[in-house]
């Protein structure tokens, strides 16, 4: 939301409370003023909270030599998840998708291992994402130990 400036923001309110008592013009110039303060700390609070979030993107082993890359925490930039996605997908030819996460967010995920790409098509396009704020991270699939001698 954007806060008017301040010059047009008194005009207004002083033709708007010409009309009224003088007590009633106090009341509605304190309104305003705590209007005005809460839009610039919330404003302040938004622009702390992108500082702090960040990208994650994860390269998946599946199978073997199969890879997908999960990227995660996008949505703290405002950028559209299902545009990313579909954007993601046209770049490298793959299928990509829009998942939710168990912790409550939601990811995009990306056939194959494009980790690399991913970061570089990120900071490229996406000038309001820094890039101290993108993390890479490798996982590996943990093999199932069906292997183990029986206790």
């Amino acid at each position: 939301m954007l806060v008017p400036s301040l010059p047009l923001a008194t005009e207004a309110l002083e033709a708007a409370t010409a009309s009224l008592s003088v007590e009633a013009q106090k009341r509605a110039a304190k309104d305003a003023q705590k209007k005005t303060a809460k839009a610039e700390a919330a404003e302040a609070k938004k622009a702390d909270q992108r500082a702090h979030s960040m990208v994650t993107v994860k390269r998946i082993e599946r199978n073997k030599r199969k890879f997908v890359t999960s990227v995660s925490g996008l949505e703290a930039f405002g950028l559209d998840l299902k545009k990313v996605a579909k954007e993601f997908g046209k770049k490298f030819a793959t299928g990509s998708s829009v998942t939710k996460v168990p912790s409550g967010g939601e990811e995009i995920v990306v056939q194959g291992d494009v980790s690399g790409e991913i970061e570089e098509l990120l900071l490229e396009k996406y000038k309001e994402i820094p890039e101290d704020n993108i993390e890479l991270v490798e996982d590996k699939k943990k093999k199932s130990s069906s292997a183990a001698p029986p206790a």
